[in-house]
This record gives C-alpha cells, sequence and structure tokens, in this order.
C-alpha cells in the first residue's frame, strides 16, 4: 500500500495508517507548528495541529505519510538528523507533489 493508493480512492485513510501501523492525534501546537511525525514502540504517531483549517489539516498528513513511505525516520541518527532536516522536508512536499502530477497523467 502507498500514499498514491489514497489519492486514487483505492483505500482509506485507516487502511493506510493500519498498513503502517500509525495513527492520527489532533492537538493544540504552536501556530508554526503544522505536524510532525515520531516513532515509539514500533507505532508511527504523527500528531496534527488541531487549529489548522482542513485542507491544511489533511496535506498536512499526507506530508508525514510521506516521510514514513520514505523512511525518514529510520534512516537517520539524530545528531545527523539536524543536519539534513530540511532536505527531509522538501523531498516529503516534492513525492507529494510527484504522486499528485503522476495521477494527473493516468
Amino acid at each position: 500500500m502507498e500514499i498514491i493508493n489514497l489519492l486514487r480512492g483505492d483505500i482509506t485513510q485507516q487502511d493506510l495508517l493500519n498498513y503502517y501501523n500509525a495513527s492520527i492525534s489532533y492537538e493544540d501546537l504552536p501556530d508554526n507548528i503544522r505536524g510532525f511525525v515520531f516513532l515509539y514502540r514500533s507505532i508511527y504517531h504523527i500528531i496534527i495541529n488541531k487549529k489548522l483549517t482542513y485542507y491544511l489539516r489533511r496535506k498536512t498528513v499526507l506530508h508525514e505519510l510521506a516521510h514514513i513511505e520514505l523512511s525518514h525516520l529510520g534512516q537517520l541518527d539524530r545528531d545527523l538528523f539536524a543536519f539534513r532536516i530540511d532536505d527531509c522536508e522538501d523531498e516529503a512536499d516534492s513525492y507529494i507533489q510527484f504522486l499528485l502530477e503522476t495521477m494527473k497523467n493516468d
């Protein structure tokens, strides 16, 4: 299962969350934080700022799922991650954009 299946409507968001062993929580976060994902006890926890609009919540969920699909959480140690965080953020955004463009061309 992949995000593109979710975007095409072949699976539900819950199907993808189950596949990745992930959960989503909506929390009161600072305005400059849309969301984040972390791995704890083999479960991916996606935290989304509950103050976001519906559209930004959906976009942020896709972005955080991209981090999971691209294995960003498992490939870097913490010290190195501090230097690569911008690259990972850009890659997650680019990946979602690539999927959306792929769907347009299908």
